[in-house]
């Protein structure tokens, strides 16, 4: 039988090793995610990309599913000779919370920043989501395919005209309309209508098709975004977060992708669908393309061009007789993460803050910790509260735990004696040490089942701290400023690290001493790479073990085992 403390030494350091694991291999992907660089690729010969007459950095839509067809969309935009429009420019858009940047070039969304949100690399500067420069592509577009009939129409090529209006959300106004009109294309306009209201990082996106020509029109809308695969700048290379395409409905509920997946066309989504949403999400941010349930809608993930990617869907407009118009409504969302806002929005949408596997557990752990911080008023006080309300409930689970360490360091000079005795004979060793136990009534596993109930939730509530935007730039107290930052001063990790070498030292020494030096190492590697993990993460952590040691004090205390440092000793 092997030495079954080695289980109890596995399962003290257990959460640990779970959490490194789960934030470097397993979250988000299938590959390892520790030092990641950004995902660069280029695109493999027999990979179709954009025609040669679009721009590097702007998808065609003549191929808009990778690796299968949608259906009713086999008709390519074809080039078409356009009706004059007034020259490309870009018009720069704000309200209270958003300042955005369209371009006449299909009206489409370029640049989004968000007045609330710093960035964390710049303190002086807005955070930048969508963008369109020399580093970023990030845009959201939409227009008109052929449908059955065929037809050359609109696209988020096509120059439209802006309407004129006003660009800055006043006082006093509720709401802001910016409008695009296109030039008659194959008999069909396309009239473009965002309707930005106060406070509200949802638009309202209204597409209008005028059938002006003799003949009825049977096009397609796509809505659809596009992004680079690279990293979000200033990502933090310590622990990593999904970033990518996603869609959602109710048949398949949320599913991710990875840009490698896309990139090695291994794309498993749903379809067609008449519910559900389109997005790209990141850390703390996504944007998102939603239609109302019960309009039919293709979804669609591919490769646009070299490290450039699109998510989107395609509904169908049904005949547009002569004279006559249809219009779609739709939302185009972008902002931040917050849990309330993006379940009122639509169903589902709130999974893009993404807990993985641990959802069921996550969720109702953010909604604890949003209403202690409703009358607290500060989340890193609000985090202490919640971890000192999990440690209350799992009370008597830690007690059985750190009872039967107790009971393992009373008896542990007999069992150094004993293996010091028999260290030539292992077999008698091994039954003298179950005599051991079983004379002194110890179970080496009691202190490992009520410490493995509890690695699920410390996960989760790990999650919930690591994704929720609500930290971003949160003060806790003093130089704390920002929750969802390092400690500058690496304060808070010097007191972990002191908090987890006290915690250690307070554990029974395993009488093997490889097990011995490892039981030091491990924590204390731990500890070396918290240095560079968010404060409120490290605040969380320092909170848990200041409250596990005074719980095995008491205990130890009450056992008459007094509490004893057991340095190392390496040799």
């Amino acid at each position: 039988m092997n030495d079954i403390r080695r289980t109890i030494l596995w399962v003290i350091f257990g959460f640990s090793m779970v959490l490194l694991w789960d934030q470097w291999q397993i979250y988000g992907g299938k590959k390892a995610t520790f030092f990641p660089g950004p995902t660069t690729t280029a695109a493999p010969a027999n990979t179709p990309v954009a025609a040669s007459s679009v721009p590097t950095g702007v998808p065609a839509m003549n191929s808009v599913a990778s690796g299968a067809p949608i259906a009713g969309a086999a008709a390519p935009i074809v080039s078409a000779p356009e009706a004059p429009a007034a020259p490309r420019e870009r018009v720069v858009v704000t309200t209270d919370v958003l300042k955005l940047t369209f371009d006449t070039e299909g009206g489409s969304l370029v640049h989004a920043e968000f007045v609330k949100h710093i960035d964390m690399a710049d303190k002086t500067r807005n955070f930048v989501l969508l963008d369109d420069s020399k580093d970023r592509v990030y845009m959201a577009q939409t227009g008109l395919i052929a449908g059955a009939a065929g037809g050359a129409f609109p696209t988020h090529k096509t120059l439209m005209n802006v309407v004129p209006g006003e660009r800055t959300l006043k006082d006093g106004s509720k709401e802001l309309v910016v409008r695009f009109e296109s030039p008659e294309l194959g008999g069909v306009k396309l009239v473009k209508t965002f309707t930005l209201t106060r406070g509200n990082y949802a638009i309202a996106v209204k597409h209008e098709v005028l059938n002006g020509g003799a003949a009825a029109v049977s096009p397609q809308l796509y809505l659809q975004l596009v992004r680079d695969g690279n990293k979000p700048p200033g990502e933090s290379s310590f622990y990593s977060t999904f970033t990518g395409p996603a869609v959602y409905t109710e048949a398949m509920k949320y599913q991710k992708v990875e840009f490698s997946d896309i990139e090695k066309n291994k794309v498993d989504i749903e379809k067609t669908a008449e519910n559900g949403y389109v997005a790209m999400v990141q850390h703390y941010f996504a944007s998102a393309w939603l239609l109302g349930d019960g309009i039919k809608r293709d979804l669609f993930m591919r490769k646009v061009d070299t490290n450039l990617y699109s998510v989107g869907m395609i509904t169908p407009l049904d005949n547009i007789a002569p004279g006559t118009s249809r219009a779609v409504e739709a939302k185009f969302f972008a902002g931040p993460q917050e849990e309330k806002v993006l379940e009122s929005l639509a169903p589902g949408l709130e999974l893009v803050k993404d807990y993985g596997w641990l959802t069921i557990l996550a969720k109702p752990l953010y909604w604890l910790l949003d209403k202690l911080h409703s009358f607290i008023g500060n989340w890193g006080w609000s985090i202490v509260a919640l971890v000192l309300l999990l440690k209350a409930a799992f009370y008597w689970l830690n007690a059985k735990a750190y009872a039967s360490m107790a009971k393992m360091k009373a008896v542990n000079p007999k069992i150094t004696e004993m293996r010091e005795r028999l260290k030539d004979n292992p077999q008698q060793m091994q039954q003298e040490m179950m005599r051991i136990y079983r004379e002194e009534k110890v179970n080496p596993m009691g202190g490992c089942f009520p410490i493995m109930i509890q690695i699920p939730v410390f996960i989760a509530l790990y999650w919930v701290l690591l994704s929720s935007v609500e930290m971003r730039n949160a003060p806790w107290v003093l130089w704390i400023h920002d929750l969802s930052s390092p400690d500058p001063f690496y304060i808070l990790p010097l007191v972990m690290t002191l908090t987890t070498v006290l915690q250690t030292a307070l554990n029974p020494a395993p009488p093997d001493p490889m097990q011995a030096k490892l039981m030091w190492f491990m924590p204390l590697a731990f500890s070396v790479m918290f240095f560079f993990f968010p404060a409120g993460l490290v605040l969380y952590w320092i909170t848990n073990n200041i409250l596990s040691i005074a719980q095995q004090w008491i205990i130890n205390t009450r056992m008459g085992v007094p509490p004893q440092f057991n340095l190392p000793k390496f040799k």
